[in-house]
């Protein structure tokens, strides 16, 4: 579903940089922001490296990618 939002100028021109330098379209930059944002406000306890690995392993899943874990032998 599409829906307008309305956004400051700033955060626009911010996206447009992060978007160019990440290979992301713009909207796809705010949307990401975004969903880093509802993680961190749901768990504020985890570092921002952490919630980057459940945003990249929630895809991984979805394109079925997923590598058994290789425990280390003692």
């Amino acid at each position: 579903m599409n829906t307008a939002v309305r956004l400051s100028e700033s955060m626009v021109t911010q996206a447009k940089v992060y978007s160019k330098a990440m290979h992301r379209s713009v909207s796809k930059q705010i949307e990401y922001w975004a969903s880093i944002g509802r993680v961190a406000e749901e768990h504020p306890e985890l570092p921002y490296s952490f919630i980057q690995d459940i945003l990249v392993s929630q895809q991984e899943v979805a394109a079925e990618q997923l590598v058994p874990y290789q425990f280390a032998s003692p």
